[in-house]
């Protein structure tokens, strides 16, 4: 067990200071959420005066779901990282390594969670500084409710990201598949407008079986109150997707990379 920790927190800090010697990617994880927040919320909050539920305004009620969409895009690329490492040798050399694939898929799916979770964080402080997440609505349980949402965003994606990974060679292959199944789940999740009873019926179960729309639900309700299912049962579902995804990760590195 203390190999698997030890051999975990060492792949953890190496996606660290990957990130952090990534100037572009850190300006671009930051830069994109406010992109949409700023033309996307802005223009549809003006255009269709949308307010949701009870007098919460459009750009409140987006806020969270930029959040998720900060979370979903930079966690679900993490597995770009695997197919370098696959490429150029890095990948070899741990598997050769006295240490379990367990290990390998926790220091993955940390590594990015973090870096995907701090961007997150510093999304949520951006908007709780300019107003459209009104402090004085917030509380102390809330945003830790938040947090809990937000690293159980980035685990799942990582995870999938990690799945795709190991069963696809090429980064152009990765990306073409990552597109394909982003966008759909994003905007099936609720992030940019409520779909409760706007969608129809197939659309409406499909939705219900996208992970970010149970995590964005949950944080919307633990952020601003507003939310279609309760917060306890959005965080049953979220932690479930979460277990069954790194799972699954786990499942297909030790398949594909030994038995160990």
């Amino acid at each position: 067990m203390t190999n698997t920790l030890e051999a975990a927190y060492a792949i953890w800090l190496r996606e660290i200071k990957r990130f952090l010697k990534s100037k572009s990617r850190m300006v671009g994880s930051g830069g994109q959420p406010l992109i949409w927040l700023s033309i996307i919320g802005v223009g549809l909050g003006s255009a269709f005066a949308l307010k949701v539920g009870t007098g919460i305004p459009f750009l409140t009620y987006m806020a969270p779901g930029v959040v998720g969409m900060t979370l979903l895009f930079s966690s679900i690329f993490a597995g770009v990282n695997v197919i370098w490492d696959r490429q150029f040798g890095f990948l070899k050399e741990i598997l050769v390594a006295p240490v379990s694939r367990l290990s390998i898929v926790l220091g993955k799916v940390a590594g990015s969670s973090t870096i995907s979770v701090l961007t997150a964080l510093l999304i949520l402080v951006v908007v709780i500084a300019i107003g459209v997440l009104p402090l004085s609505d917030l509380s102390v349980l809330g945003v830790l409710a938040a947090l809990l949402f937000m690293v159980l965003i980035s685990s799942t994606f990582v995870a999938m990201g990690l799945i795709i990974a190991a069963l696809i060679n090429n980064i152009e292959s990765f990306q073409v598949l990552i597109n394909f199944l982003v966008m759909p789940m994003f905007l099936l999740s609720g992030a940019l407008f409520p779909i409760s009873g706007a969608l129809p019926v197939w659309l409406d179960a499909l939705s219900h079986i996208d992970p970010l729309f149970y995590a964005i639900d949950g944080m919307r309700g633990s952020l601003i109150h507003f939310s279609t299912y309760p917060v306890l049962l959005d965080a049953g579902v979220a932690l479930a997707f979460a277990a069954i995804f790194i799972g699954a990760a786990f499942v297909l590195f030790k398949r594909i990379q030994g038995t160990r």
